[in-house]
């Protein structure tokens, strides 16, 4: 499935055929504020798999994140955290931010691992957006970014979908993709600590 879908006015009804994907396992490619993002739903661990290995990676050692539609959902993933860090998330969220928090023992036991933490994004783009509050909970996280890769495959929709309509079930088309990733802020330990240098510029 190839959808297109509008930054400022997503389709409603295109949003509930998305989140029946989600629900039924499915996987998704859809736009951010940043590079394009592969996901699923967070409860569904079957497709949590198989996100792990379209990313070629083991899901004890991926870094993936949670996409949330707002900071209502983060005392059930995270341990609590500072005022501090509550004010400095809620002043740059959405935003193109992944900020590495203390997880709880609500994140999926097969998701976690050996990892004590979880990165939370609320990316400032509707589509997604509407998604993730459609869904009401979470969905898991990577971006299909690569280094390695032609530039053009992770920027334009319709090479991404060319690229993965054999492998995922639904490719958004946002409109163009960026090339700079979110901002990482580590806030786990008792030092804010800007793991890498993205998109986002932290406002204190």
């Amino acid at each position: 499935m190839f959808v297109k879908l509008y930054d400022e006015n997503p389709n409603p009804r295109e949003v509930r055929k998305i989140v029946d994907i989600l629900r039924d396992g499915g996987i998704i490619i859809y736009p951010t504020d940043t590079v394009y993002g592969l996901g699923c739903d967070i409860t569904n661990n079957k497709a949590v798999d198989k996100v792990a290995r379209i990313k070629g990676v083991k899901i004890e050692k991926a870094n993936f994140s949670f996409i949330c539609s707002d900071l209502s959902h983060l005392s059930d993933y995270t341990r609590p955290i500072s005022n501090t860090v509550f004010k400095l998330m809620k002043k740059n969220l959405p935003g193109p931010f992944t900020f590495i928090l203390e997880a709880n023992n609500n994140v999926p036991k097969y998701f976690k691992g050996k990892k004590k933490t979880v990165g939370i994004r609320v990316p400032a783009n509707n589509i997604i957006h509407e998604i993730v509050s459609e869904l009401g909970n979470p969905i898991v996280s990577t971006s299909i970014y690569d280094e390695d890769e032609i530039l053009e495959y992770t920027t334009d929709p319709e090479l991404i979908y060319e690229k993965y309509k054999d492998i995922v079930d639904a490719v958004i088309d946002g409109g163009y993709g960026e090339l700079v990733p979110s901002t990482i802020v580590d806030c786990s330990q008792n030092e804010l600590v800007i793991l890498r240098e993205g998109k986002g510029v932290l406002e204190f």
